[in-house]
């Protein structure tokens, strides 16, 4: 969903559109795709969504298992990665013609990508609100060493906007 479909106002409207172009191709790992664990059992999950995920690109799912392309209507196709990141991200490049491409998550994908300073630039909205308990995306990770400062910062009514961006090491990364 897009910030200014959640009813947000136009300063964040403004920071998500310099922040979050519209990708070619998303990297995600398996726990956004599905709540499987292990080898898939067989190919009835299609994912949280339906038949028409809200991705309509190329998506890469990061997983150890093995499983066929999954076309779903909407201009989406899963593609599983088993050989890592550095394969999801050059399979997600090829896919937008060396375009940036969006790493969408979870947490502990985006610390691999971060460690391996594939990640050129985030945009973190907070919420004040409490969701309970979860991971912590930045635990173990030195954002100052591996060369991220804030380059963005904006306070609307429901919402804290930071980019965080790398110092530039040429256009080998991710977004």
């Amino acid at each position: 969903m897009e910030l200014a479909a959640a009813g947000m106002d136009p300063t964040a409207t403004r920071v998500a559109a310099v922040s979050r172009p519209e990708y070619p191709a998303l990297v995600n790992d398996v726990n956004m795709f599905g709540p499987v664990r292990g080898p898939w059992p067989d190919d009835s999950w299609k994912g949280w969504w339906g038949d028409e995920p809200p991705y309509h690109v190329p998506t890469f799912v990061l997983t150890h298992h093995p499983r066929k392309p999954l076309e779903m209507r909407g201009g989406t196709t899963f593609h599983f990665v088993t050989d890592g990141i550095h394969s999801a991200l050059q399979r997600a490049k090829d896919a937008a013609k060396e375009r940036d491409v969006r790493i969408g998550g979870g947490v502990a994908t985006i610390q691999q990508y971060l460690r391996a300073k594939l990640i050129d630039q985030m945009h973190l909205a907070f919420r004040p609100i409490l969701m309970g308990s979860g991971e912590n995306l930045f635990a173990g990770v030195d954002m100052a060493a591996l060369g991220y400062e804030c380059t963005e910062h904006v306070a609307t009514e429901h919402a804290m906007h930071v980019v965080l961006t790398r110092e530039s090491q040429g256009s080998q990364t991710a977004r």
